[in-house]
């Protein structure tokens, strides 16, 4: 008896340190749930926003281009003979009527004197036959001589006369060779390499000259830009011939130099669906040269005080465009937008956003109306479409 009596309090204190314990657990459990902080048991989405901003959105037209020189000329000489000195260096800057290179003059001084002496012989000829002239004239008119003999000293007075004019073309000829044995820049430029080394005999029919001259300043870039784009372009120059024209690297990163429409081809080439323009650069630092390959970036049209933001901001769906706006309260709103252009990495827009307003732009996918966030980084705030 003593036996059951003991074995029913142990059941019941077991049974109740059971529920004890399984008070104690739910109750320490719930305590410790309920001092769990909202933001916890709500965590924040992390993002990247920035601040819309007020400012101008410059449109370009982007095109691959050449860089191409206004004049280019190998210097070739225009008589033969012996190279005897050359008076420039490779890549040097050289004018125009700069003495280049010298051959050897003294065949064509030679050539020169004889001419000369020539014209002398006949200019005292000519002279000779003028008195005679003169003498039988008096004769003819005493009827000493006949008529014939008159006229026969007349024709030799012209016939030498006719010798001393041709003799005058050679000795013009003569010293022209021997200017020619001096050979001067035809174009102000940069010369290349040598190509003929003094000491050898050249030809005016060789087919390679001394060295090349390649006009640097101003120079010309030609690209070509879509048919599409011609009408935005047209209108754009008749507010402005001169549009303004920048010059890139391969990157598009850094700009080389600055310059301005100079005109357009006549005709759209069928092929490629294109029209080539040409844009002229002063390049006073010569930062471009000849054949380079540049990205050209013609603006045509430029939306003042426009509302701007990166381009990473806007998102589309079904309804329309719209972007995430983080609330004070650190929440997001879906807010419809309207854009008005997009150039590059930034968008112009043009309904439903105001300057200040902080749009996301990273951690865009795991967001929807009212989600918390926190914004950790800041991208670099929007700014007109030109670098």
């Amino acid at each position: 008896m003593i036996d059951k009596v003991m074995h029913r309090w142990r059941t019941w204190l077991v049974v109740l340190a059971v529920a004890i314990i399984g008070i104690y657990y739910l109750t320490g459990r719930s305590s410790t749930e309920s001092a769990v902080p909202p933001a916890l048991a709500h965590p924040s989405v992390p993002v990247a926003a920035v601040p819309a901003k007020l400012g101008d959105l410059n449109q370009y037209i982007t095109a691959i281009g050449t860089v191409t020189a206004y004049n280019t000329v190998t210097v070739k000489s225009r008589v033969d003979g012996e190279l005897i000195k050359v008076n420039f260096t490779e890549g040097q800057i050289v004018k125009a009527g700069d003495l280049l290179a010298e051959i050897d003059p003294r065949p064509y001084q030679v050539e020169l004197t004889q001419a000369e002496g020539t014209l002398a012989k006949d200019e005292a000829t000519l002279e000779n036959a003028k008195i005679l002239l003169a003498r039988d004239k008096e004769l003819y008119q005493q009827k000493i001589i006949a008529r014939q003999d008159l006229d026969n000293q007349q024709a030799l007075v012209g016939q030498y006369a006719g010798s001393i004019e041709s003799d005058k073309g050679v000795v013009d000829n003569a010293k022209l060779q021997l200017t020619y044995s001096r050979i001067t820049a035809p174009i102000t430029g940069r010369v290349g390499l040598r190509l003929v080394d003094a000491g050898n005999i050249i030809h005016a029919t060789d087919a390679t000259g001394l060295a090349v001259i390649t006009q640097l300043q101003p120079i010309a870039v030609d690209f070509s830009i879509p048919e599409d784009d011609l009408p935005s372009l047209e209108t754009a120059m008749k507010a402005n011939p001169q549009l303004p024209v920048a010059a890139y690297d391969r990157d598009l990163k850094h700009k080389l130099a600055d310059g301005a429409l100079l005109t357009t081809d006549n005709q759209i080439d069928q092929s490629t669906g294109t029209i080539k323009l040409k844009a002229a650069f002063p390049n006073l630092d010569n930062s471009l040269f000849p054949n380079q390959f540049v990205n050209a970036r013609l603006l045509v049209n430029t939306i003042p005080n426009a509302i701007l933001i990166p381009a990473a901001g806007l998102q589309r769906s079904q309804q329309g465009s719209f972007v995430y706006v983080v609330k004070p309260d650190n929440t997001v709103e879906m807010r419809p937008v309207t854009v008005g252009a997009t150039q590059g990495d930034v968008v112009a827009i043009t309904k439903g956003l105001a300057a200040g307003d902080v749009v996301v732009t990273d951690g865009v996918d795991k967001l929807q109306q009212g989600s918390h966030v926190s914004v950790q980084t800041a991208a670099i705030p929007p700014g007109s479409a030109a670098p």
